[in-house]
């Protein structure tokens, strides 16, 4: 988590939902990278101020984890039981400050927690239709590894490599490359 304009955030995810709540869920108060100038933790690291009740410094914690919200609490149509807790997913947006390529500099992320059986019961599957469907790119890692996930391999192929798409995927990679000019094809 990086300090960032909560308004993009909005504009991407949606505002938040008003009937949900974090509630016991703490799965990004360790597994997230958080590098703000007031606080800042490895990803994967418990933060010091968790505790057996949640966090012990609820009513004063840092200005991020005031403001930052995961998609679940932003996105209306993820399943209620895609809460990360719950799930064994985290859904987040990322954004990354030197991507190895444009669908990489401001994404949806979704993550496995560890021990979660989010692929055998389905809930992966019903995350990643919930949120494989805008300009978007949709990043899936399971801890080993990490796949694009939206848009699909033919779609971000000629996004990625400026080569011109056939007629039948040309108004798709038009729309993705207009989005994601800014971060340049290829780094």
């Amino acid at each position: 988590m990086r300090q960032t304009d909560p308004d993009l955030e909005t504009a991407l995810l949606g505002p938040l939902v008003a009937d949900r709540a974090c509630g016991d869920c703490t799965a990004c108060c360790t597994e997230l990278t958080v590098d703000t100038p007031e606080f800042a933790k490895p990803a994967g690291t418990p933060c010091i101020h968790l505790c057996d009740r949640g966090c012990g410094i609820h009513a004063v914690r840092p200005r991020i984890c005031r403001t930052w919200f995961c998609a679940w609490r932003r996105i209306a149509r993820l399943p209620d039981d895609a809460r990360p807790d719950r799930s064994g997913l985290l859904v987040s947006l990322n954004f990354v400050s030197a991507p190895q390529n444009c669908l990489e500099a401001v994404s949806i992320h979704v993550r496995m927690l560890a021990g979660s059986d989010a692929i055998a019961n389905g809930m992966a599957a019903a995350v990643l239709d919930s949120v494989c469907d805008q300009l978007v790119p949709v990043w899936f890692s399971d801890g080993a590894q990490k796949m694009l996930m939206h848009p699909d391999n033919d779609v971000a192929r000629f996004v990625l490599s400026g080569e011109t798409p056939p007629a039948s995927l040309q108004d798709e990679v038009a729309a993705w490359r207009e989005r994601y000019a800014a971060f340049g094809s290829r780094r």
